[in-house]
This record gives C-alpha cells, structure tokens and sequence, in this order.
C-alpha cells in the first residue's frame, strides 16, 4: 500500500500583544459539489485515508479508530455525519485531524481543497430553516463569486459522542 501524504499544519502559541495570524483563514474541503471549510485553528493536519478499525455500538458516521504514529484517533465521515449517501474512499479522499472540545478527531471528506482567507465583512449568518436546520453551519463565506459553508467544529461531535471517544 502507497505511503499517505501528510502535511503537518504548525502550531502557534500567542504572546502577550501579539495578533492572531490564523484569524479568518479556513481549509477548505468538499463533500459531494459542496464546498466546506473548517476554521485552521482546529485543523493539526492532513493525511490520505488510512486503513480503519471499526469499533462495535457507534454511531454509523464514527467509522472506528486509525492509528497515526502510534496515537489512536478516532474517525468520523463527514458525508455520513451529514446525512448524505455514503461514498467509497478513493485516492483523493483525506482526513483532516482536528481538536474538538479537547479530543483529536480525523474527519473524512471526498477532497482537501486550499487554505483561503475570508474576512468578516465576507461572511454572513446561515439562512434559518426549521428546529436545528443549520447547527454545523456558523456562516456562509463569499469568496470570488463562490459560497463557502463555513463549520462549527464544535458542533460535530455531541455530548454522547463526545462521550465515546473520550472511552476509545
């Protein structure tokens, strides 16, 4: 099996007065034609898709666990957390490894895109549609006449799941 590309996105620790370079800027991805992107805070890096180990009695969209240098994170498939139709993974299929409420997650998505700068004034309040309608979305972001669904990565992961991969 081919060797995954990572790329290892770098750490930056803020003193005292000094500004948040990464503020506004987003990795996108895609899922299916939609664009998506993550704020880069999260995001601690990017790897290929990795054999997975399923663990029993999780939700359908946690797929199980990888093993990335001998830590174990566990996965999620995006497409899946958002109700979508489950595809096969491919050699353009990535995992982006965030750090959600204190937990490292991988999320898989169909493909990483770049890392784009959108200022505030580029950003707009998701439309409301019905009970819970918009909760993974916290913005839409408008960048060169495309439209940006910019996440709460807070927001994907639950208490329960929380709950399940703090145990794994």
């Amino acid at each position: 099996m081919e060797e995954a590309t990572e790329r290892k996105l770098p750490e930056k620790q803020l003193q005292d007065g000094e500004e948040d370079t990464q503020k506004g800027r987003f990795l996108t991805f895609n899922l299916d034609r939609e664009s998506y992107g993550i704020e880069i805070t999260h995001v601690t890096e990017i790897i290929g898709i990795q054999p997975i180990t399923e663990i029993p009695e999780l939700p359908d969209y946690i797929r199980g666990i990888i093993n990335l240098r001998g830590k174990i994170i566990p996965v999620m498939d995006v497409r899946l957390r958002f109700r979508k139709t489950f595809r096969e993974y491919n050699d353009r299929t990535c995992v982006i490894v965030v750090d959600i409420a204190d937990i490292s997650i991988g999320l898989i998505v169909d493909s990483v895109s770049e890392v784009i700068s959108i200022p505030d004034t580029e950003i707009v309040a998701p439309p409301e549609v019905g009970k819970g309608g918009n909760k993974y979305v916290k913005g839409i972001g408008k960048v060169h006449g495309e439209v940006k669904l910019l996440l709460d990565c807070n927001k994907l992961l639950n208490e329960d799941d929380s709950e399940y991969l703090i145990n794994i």
